[in-house]
């Protein structure tokens, strides 16, 4: 017999109670979701509110090493990329700045609202506009996660605020000046147009007038978006603002004897030829050397030998001061600004708003074209005031002789005896 003593745990229950093993985990039920507009057929039940997910696996979650790289790459144009990077960059400075530090990404509410208001702080001191704030602050939305956005509404509330007050102590937005036809072709008579780049500056200027280009639709043109007829010349914008998806905007534009666009756009290509670079798929505007030349870029470079959009509005900026016309009301002169002149110009020719909406590449519907794009010169020729007769004019004397005419008519009065 062992001297070892077993110890055994055990609890001392009622023989009453019959102890049954627990019941096994159920699923949770499913919760069915009906509505006013539910509709059900015979036998069949109400939408769940918790779907089965799809029998998805580890290889649906899956990138391959490709496609994160072509994910990274940026989805914009360079200088969209450049701003955006430059703005997020100083956000990120300014929250590891503080103390304590803050979550740039994702921010809170709070950290987003502290820093539009330090931008506007700043803005008051002089350093900033209240557009060019609200283009920052916009940026860093966007940079949010979708689902972790903060709200923009108490710092969107504080620039309105800032904006109205700015505006009554005399700010004004910038914007270009207005070259309207005069003032083009002023430019134009400066260009020397005997030199390979005199034909692709007046190009350059001829096509931002007639077609209201942007910088950046000139910069990207290829030679197969040029088609030139004897008495016109065929353009397709492959991309603008309003046409991210590339759909491309074809315009057709007659040949005009002041700014000649069939000339110069012949001899254009007529250089290109004897550089070698009138492939369909090569730039229409590529880089020249002060010679002449094709300019020689490095073999990575994103935009190949293109012109830059800011170099061909510095390019603009300088025939524009060599013509004496380096400010026009004010205003500088800036690629634009043959956007905006050929808008006014056309407005104060009584082209609609539909039209003028069609060849600016503006969305239908919107009143750009006549709120931001309509500067005119001097007094104008347009004012719908001049349609109301002037008061003391044939006007004023025919309300004169009907009130007149109303007036009851005094008793003669009688004789004295």
């Amino acid at each position: 017999m062992s001297d070892e003593t077993e110890i055994i745990d055990a609890e001392l229950v009622d023989d009453s109670e019959v102890l049954l093993p627990a019941p096994p985990e159920q699923a949770p039920r499913p919760r069915f979701v009906v509505t006013q507009h539910t509709m059900l057929g015979p036998g069949e039940l109400p939408p769940s509110s918790e779907p089965a997910a799809p029998g998805w696996t580890d290889a649906d979650f899956r990138l391959s090493p490709e496609d994160v790289e072509d994910l990274n790459k940026p989805n914009v144009a360079d200088n969209t990329d450049r701003n955006r990077r430059s703005t997020l960059g100083r956000f990120r400075q300014w929250c590891a700045e503080q103390k304590p530090p803050l979550i740039a990404d994702p921010c809170t509410t709070s950290t987003y609202t502290r820093y539009g208001l330090h931008l506007i702080r700043l803005g008051r001191a002089g350093e900033y506009k209240p557009d060019s704030v609200g283009k920052y602050m916009s940026r860093i939305w966007n940079a949010q996660p979708k689902n972790l956005r903060p709200d923009r509404d108490p710092f969107l509330g504080q620039l309105r605020a800032w904006r109205r007050e700015w505006a009554k102590a005399g700010g004004e937005v910038d914007r270009a000046a207005t070259a309207t036809i005069g003032y083009t072709l002023r430019i134009l008579d400066t260009v020397d147009e005997s030199t390979n780049i005199g034909k692709r500056d007046a190009l350059l200027i001829a096509l931002a007038y007639s077609n209201l280009h942007r910088e950046t639709e000139l910069a990207d043109m290829l030679v197969m978006h040029l088609r030139v007829l004897d008495d016109q010349i065929r353009i397709v914008t492959a991309a603008s603002k309003t046409d991210q998806a590339g759909v491309g905007v074809p315009n057709t534009i007659r040949d005009r004897a002041d700014l000649q666009q069939v000339r110069r756009a012949r001899a254009w290509l007529a250089v290109l030829r004897d550089l070698g670079a009138d492939g369909p798929r090569q730039p229409l505007f590529p880089g020249l050397a002060s010679t002449g030349r094709l300019r020689r870029y490095p073999e990575d470079r994103k935009r190949g030998n293109r012109m830059r959009p800011g170099t061909i509005n510095e390019r603009i900026q300088l025939l524009a001061q060599r013509a004496g016309v380096a400010y026009i009301d004010g205003r500088k002169v800036t690629s634009h600004s043959f956007r905006r002149g050929s808008n006014t110009d056309m407005k104060q020719a009584g082209v609609s708003l539909a039209e003028r909406n069609i060849a600016g590449r503006w969305k239908p519907g919107s009143f750009t074209a006549d709120t931001h794009y309509d500067n005119p010169l001097g007094a104008g020729t347009r004012d719908p005031l001049a349609q109301v007769p002037l008061y003391g004019g044939p006007a004023h004397e025919a309300v004169a002789a009907a009130r007149a005419a109303a007036q009851p008519q005094a008793a003669p009065a009688e004789e004295q005896p």
